[in-house]
């Protein structure tokens, strides 16, 4: 694909809504995360969910060695975390509070709307993203909106 080709095709899919999620996991250099908005239910028996994760991102490659995550779905509240969770090279966590999920301590973020954990059964390449399959162990959620992903930017607009 040509570049203005690619750009067409971004504008496309950006007319579809999409929630936001902080992709966790506690691993052997301490916590790792990234942003994502590529995440959905998959099946209800047994209980999955998918998201993708850029192949070559430097926090997936962190959480992608070992296998218990943690998607945080963020409020209308933390586009400020969301932003954060989206930049490279620095220290995601300094300043964020966080609790560890009982299980593999993955982290679970402070103010999500909800929190799913659980066991990567899965994940297959495509393209230049990885396709990634939880079992989900641990759901809980809040009362609260959703912070959503519109048209390249967050909240929704004319």
């Amino acid at each position: 694909m040509s570049y203005l080709e690619i750009a067409h095709f971004k504008e496309v899919l950006g007319h579809f809504v999409t929630g936001v999620v902080v992709v966790t996991a506690l691993t052997d250099d301490g916590p790792a995360g990234f942003t994502c908005q590529t995440f959905g239910s998959l099946s209800l028996e047994p209980m999955l969910i998918s998201f993708a994760a850029g192949t070559n991102g430097s926090s997936w490659s962190r959480i992608r060695a070992g296998r218990q995550v943690a998607l945080n779905i963020l409020s209308s509240e933390q586009e400020t975390l969301a932003r954060l969770f989206a930049q490279s090279g620095i220290d995601k966590f300094a300043g964020v509070g966080w609790s560890a999920e009982e299980l593999a301590g993955a982290p679970l973020l402070d103010g999500a709307l909800a929190h799913l954990s659980g066991e990567i059964v899965s994940i297959t390449t495509h393209g230049d993203h990885d396709v990634v399959v939880v079992q989900v162990h641990h759901a809980i959620s809040h009362p609260g909106d959703p912070l959503v992903y519109y048209r390249g930017g967050f909240g929704l607009r004319p």
